[in-house]
């Protein structure tokens, strides 16, 4: 009998080519993926096995018809085999409550 490495989660994204015994981990876990998706930028990696996300968005003002600049951040738990650092470019999905703020999982490291 043959161990898969990771299962499949099932979107279009690649698997991580480590491994990690972590039971909160999407690939190797049990942790199921439902809802949003979200791509945005790592600004902080400073807690353990957790990130926080930041993306940009543009909304139009009717008072002014113009656009305005807004950001979200969002707290996303880590999981050991993908190790997303400070600066990259992440690819995030929602999941059931982690903890009271971590409500997303990072699936893919785009860059």
């Amino acid at each position: 009998m043959v161990k898969q490495k990771s299962r499949n989660i099932g979107l279009d994204v690649k698997p991580p080519k480590k491994t990690c015994k972590d039971i909160k981990c999407p690939f190797h876990g049990r942790l199921s993926i439902r809802g949003r998706i979200f791509i945005g930028k790592v600004v902080s990696d400073k807690a353990s096995k957790t990130v926080i996300i930041r993306w940009d968005y543009h909304r139009y003002n009717p008072k002014y018809e113009r656009y305005e600049r807004r950001h979200s951040k969002v707290v996303a738990y880590s999981p050991e085999c993908l190790d997303a650092k400070e600066g990259d470019i992440v690819k995030i999905a929602e999941c059931r409550p982690l903890s009271k703020t971590k409500k997303f999982v990072v699936i893919e490291k785009m860059k």
